[in-house]
């Protein structure tokens, strides 16, 4: 990837502002890459950077991540994470470590690898609504303590009908975020799939279900009360209303990862999850 790597001119550097120790970090960044005869830039416009970006330095946590792939969905950036937030599936580089993963970027001791987003679009409360993640879309309750009724058909077939705090409908990469945490599978990020994980359901027998990412899944509220919430990673884009339906597809946009050599999906799920194994 040396002749990848040459032509790594231009580093654009995103970060969280919430983070106080973001900006230092930042301007450290912006010294190592000026050192090694790159130019770095950096601006609160994400997908303004990328157009005029060879690579995409992101610091933060995985909401940092979220975000910055959304901005650029379709761009032909690559992006690569430096953590400085907490668990970051999507931050592959410790800050602490930034000097090392430079270096072996300028030696082009680097693969890059696209990422499928997934969409929503609709009709939520009269407004059309369309939407795009990287990690998952997920319909659930407001405040109120009552379960929702959710009518779920894939391909024109109905599926079932969940009475349930929420479903969860992820990406692959998205299956080490909330999908995780209500008890659905750990995906490999480059499987071609969905996870469906309903979140706490009424019906012992519901269980996470693994669809082809080809699949159209229908999601329809049933009744009005409680309210339900249509988020898309984290961020809550409508309210429906009865009757209101919302489809999940494969986006036809994708992003670019940065992995450095010595870094694995694998890797990280011994380290993050601290999965210690045992002995015989």
């Amino acid at each position: 990837m040396k002749k990848q790597a040459d032509k790594i001119k231009c580093v654009g550097l995103v970060g969280n502002a919430d983070k106080p120790s973001c900006a230092e970090i930042i301007r450290k960044a912006a010294r190592l890459v000026e050192s090694a005869g790159r130019r770095a830039v950096v601006d609160g416009d994400i997908a303004a950077l990328a157009r005029v970006s060879d690579l995409l330095l992101v610091f933060g946590g995985d909401g940092t991540m979220l975000r910055a792939a959304r901005d650029i969905a379709g761009s032909p950036t690559p992006i690569l994470g430096i953590n400085i937030g907490g668990l970051g599936f999507l931050t592959g580089v410790p800050s602490d470590e930034l000097p090392q993963a430079l270096k072996q970027i300028w030696s082009g001791d680097f693969t890059f690898e696209s990422r499928a987003l997934i969409e929503a679009a609709g009709t939520c409360n009269g407004k059309k609504i369309s939407a795009t993640a990287l990690n998952d879309i997920v319909i659930s309750r407001g405040a109120g303590a009552r379960l929702i009724t959710l009518d779920v058909g894939v391909d024109g077939e109905l599926l079932t009908r969940y009475r349930c705090d929420g479903l969860i409908i992820s990406s692959a990469t998205g299956s080490t975020a909330y999908s995780l945490a209500a008890g659905g599978a750990v995906v490999l990020p480059a499987s071609e799939v969905f996870a469906l994980t309903p979140i706490c359901p009424h019906a012992l027998s519901n269980r996470s279900i693994i669809l082809p990412l080809s699949s159209r899944i229908s999601v329809k509220a049933v009744s009005p009360h409680p309210a339900t919430i249509l988020s898309v990673d984290g961020q809550v884009v409508a309210e429906l209303d009865a009757d209101d339906e919302v489809i999940i597809r494969r986006s036809r946009r994708k992003i670019r990862l940065m992995h450095l050599a010595g870094h694995s999906f694998l890797e990280a799920l011994r380290r993050k999850l601290q999965w210690r194994g045992a002995y015989l």
